[in-house]
């Protein structure tokens, strides 16, 4: 995934970055609620991690913005703040959790992967598709109940289609899935991957629409 964290604190920003990093994901880091409100307009994120008391604008005012604006990528917030009416504010502002710092890091990763479920409209922990069995949170895959040993970047790009199997994703947008600001993004870096998967899950599992992306058909032929 890749993730906006908004948190001015660097000790915490620190930590919570190094453990979406190892965690395998793009992780942006922005410190204020005016730089938060930029790299939202100006890039696409799976997922926000919110502090509430940042410098210039608030972040209760960085997400009713976002909602204002009818962004419905999933929030959570992050905060110091514990009391009932502060809990109830930011979830009425559009905040699909609500997590009191200081949190555990294990706690916060469900977290987030119990929003990216909801937000593609899943219920189950695992995604099944045909023989392929992907595991969020132990980053296992499985293909006819065989592990499948996938790099870091192979299982974002697979995580990716299969979140929403049919749907065309461009080169664009998986790449957005790998690198966060200043990232180096190689030229043909989305087709290495996609020839990876292809090599290790089959040939038909992955197809390329003309001028447009790569999808996962929706249903998966016998």
């Amino acid at each position: 995934m890749r993730v906006l964290l908004v948190e001015d604190d660097p000790m915490i920003a620190e930590a919570v970055r190094t453990a979406l990093l190892q965690d395998g994901h793009a992780a942006d880091l922005v410190g204020d609620g005016m730089a938060a409100t930029t790299a939202l307009r100006t890039s696409r994120f799976d997922i926000v991690l919110l502090d509430l008391g940042l410098p210039r604008k608030d972040g209760l005012g960085v997400l009713r913005e976002m909602r204002a604006r009818h962004d419905a990528t999933p929030v959570i917030i992050l905060t110091a703040r514990d009391d009932v009416p502060s809990r109830i504010a930011g979830l009425d502002s559009g905040a699909d959790d609500y997590l009191v710092k200081p949190f555990d890091l294990d706690e916060l990763a469900a977290r987030m992967r119990s929003a990216m479920r909801r937000s593609t409209g899943r219920s189950s922990p695992v995604i099944e598709h045909g023989a392929i069995r992907l595991d969020p949170a132990t980053h296992e895959v499985s293909l006819d109940g065989q592990p499948v040993n996938l790099s870091a970047r192979e299982y974002a790009v697979l995580e990716a289609l299969l979140q929403r199997p049919g749907m065309v994703l461009s080169r664009a947008a998986l790449e957005d899935r790998l690198y966060g600001f200043g990232g180096t993004i190689e030229s043909n870096a989305v087709e290495v991957y996609i020839h990876a998967l292809r090599r290790k899950l089959g040939a038909d599992t992955i197809r390329t629409q003309r001028g447009a992306g790569y999808f996962i058909p929706r249903t998966p032929e016998s």
